[in-house]
């Protein structure tokens, strides 16, 4: 492509009684740091299975971006996971911010299954790993909002509603931080990942997206 990328970067609003969401704390000093190439957006989202999506595509729409790169909170995890596959069910264990609590429902009723990642998962994946923050792929992005996020914005993009870069990378909790994952799951922040950490990995990733939109 010709020009300066342009990638929109993404994070949650805190849940599940939490005070902060490592997410959205994440996008926003990646994108408050960034130095270039390019010109990186950071937008905060509602954790909402009927909101989430809507506001993921209304700042696609607002920025223009070349590539989305949505992050969430996973709270089992010890390392950054660049999500393979969204699919195409909702299945939460507690309710999301609004009260929604759906069980085996469709993301998009008559969609496919899945919808893989367009993001460069293997150059993502090796330019973290330079850095020595944690990082692994992960099969899928899970049945909560993160995922229904993921899969709704993937639709998008077939339909010509979004960049045909994008996908999903679930962080870890910030090192010394209690928080309750997507599954209900408490993670008394030990070991977790210092948040210093977490923006380098991220901004790697993001690094990788810029490099593969410039080629």
């Amino acid at each position: 492509m010709t020009g300066s990328p342009v990638v929109l970067l993404t994070g949650f609003e805190p849940f599940g009684g939490a005070a902060t969401n490592p997410s959205w704390a994440v996008a926003s000093r990646v994108a408050d740091t960034w130095a270039g190439p390019g010109v990186v957006h950071a937008r905060r989202v509602p954790v909402t299975f009927a909101d989430a999506p809507r506001a993921v595509l209304d700042a696609v729409a607002q920025t223009r971006p070349d590539a989305v790169v949505m992050l969430g909170l996973h709270g089992g995890a010890r390392e950054l996971r660049l999500e393979r596959v969204a699919v195409n069910v909702a299945d939460a264990r507690i309710p999301d911010n609004a009260g929604a609590q759906p069980v085996d429902e469709p993301v998009v009723p008559g969609g496919p299954v899945g919808y893989w990642s367009t993001l460069p998962l293997r150059a993502a994946l090796d330019a973290v790993r330079d850095t020595g923050v944690p990082v692994a792929l992960s099969p899928s992005a899970g049945t909560y909002v993160c995922n229904a996020t993921f899969y709704a914005v993937q639709d998008a993009l077939g339909r010509g509603e979004a960049p045909r870069v994008s996908g999903f990378v679930h962080v870890p909790p910030v090192a010394g931080e209690r928080v309750t994952d997507d599954d209900g799951v408490a993670a008394d922040g030990t070991p977790g990942v210092p948040l210093d950490d977490l923006v380098r990995g991220v901004a790697a990733v993001v690094g990788a997206v810029v490099d593969e939109l410039r080629s």
